[in-house]
């Protein structure tokens, strides 16, 4: 739901123009894009991502250290979670819109992006960026992360939001040309999905302010078992 946010949907293409090395006329004309382009598409896309889910892995295990040391006072602040959850599921649905939500951090790098290293640059690049889509998505993870006991389990599950997250970007570099299409098709209904997201966030705020998650982890495990196996 990150990435097909209105806010991240439209950068896809300068990204991938920009680190493929083609122009946005290549990506989205008739002819096919050459093989050797190709193939450097999707490889960048692919460390591209491997840079963004490092950061979201890094802040997992950094949450989930705080977590720890301030396990003492988990109960406030899960009710300061949840408040700050609702302001951001408000944000995105439009209903307040909050400043500090549209500013980005950026690192810049001298590696060109299209060569390995300067794409996976790129990625802690944008991993660090803090924009209105990301930032709020990323910072309720976060906050299940900093009670979940062990850094590796924090690690895990920002680990999964970036494969969530970063997955589509690589399907978009393996196809792009009908990928692009079909954002252009479809690119009014992407705006419900940041109304979703906002909805979401809010019923999940309750859920934390009501110890709702516990309790729905718990019954989780009861029907499936094997659930208490995995992270």
């Amino acid at each position: 739901m990150s990435f097909f946010t209105p806010c991240v949907l439209p950068m896809v293409p300068f990204y991938l123009s920009y680190m493929g090395g083609l122009s946005i006329a290549e990506l989205r004309g008739d002819d096919e894009i050459a093989p050797g382009a190709q193939k450097r598409l999707f490889v960048s896309a692919l460390f591209f991502a491997l840079g963004v889910t490092t950061i979201f892995m890094m802040l997992g295990m950094g949450a989930t250290a705080l977590g720890q040391l301030f396990s003492q006072y988990l109960q406030p602040l899960s009710y300061v979670a949840a408040a700050i959850l609702v302001v951001f599921g408000l944000h995105f649905l439009g209903v307040i819109r909050v400043p500090l939500l549209y500013r980005e951090a950026r690192m810049e790098s001298a590696a060109a992006p299209s060569t390995i290293l300067g794409a996976y640059l790129m990625g802690l690049a944008f991993g660090f960026g803090w924009t209105p889509c990301v930032g709020p998505a990323l910072a309720s993870i976060l906050f299940i992360a900093s009670g979940i006991g062990e850094i590796w389990r924090g690690a895990f599950l920002l680990f999964v939001y970036g494969a969530g997250m970063t997955g589509p970007f690589i399907i978009a570099a393996l196809f792009a040309k009908p990928f692009l299409a079909f954002v252009r098709r479809r690119r009014a209904a992407f705006a419900w999905v940041e109304k979703g997201m906002g909805a979401m966030l809010i019923l999940f705020a309750v859920l934390i302010a009501t110890g709702g998650v516990n309790l729905i982890g718990q019954w989780m495990i009861e029907i499936f078992p094997g659930f208490a196996r995995i992270g």
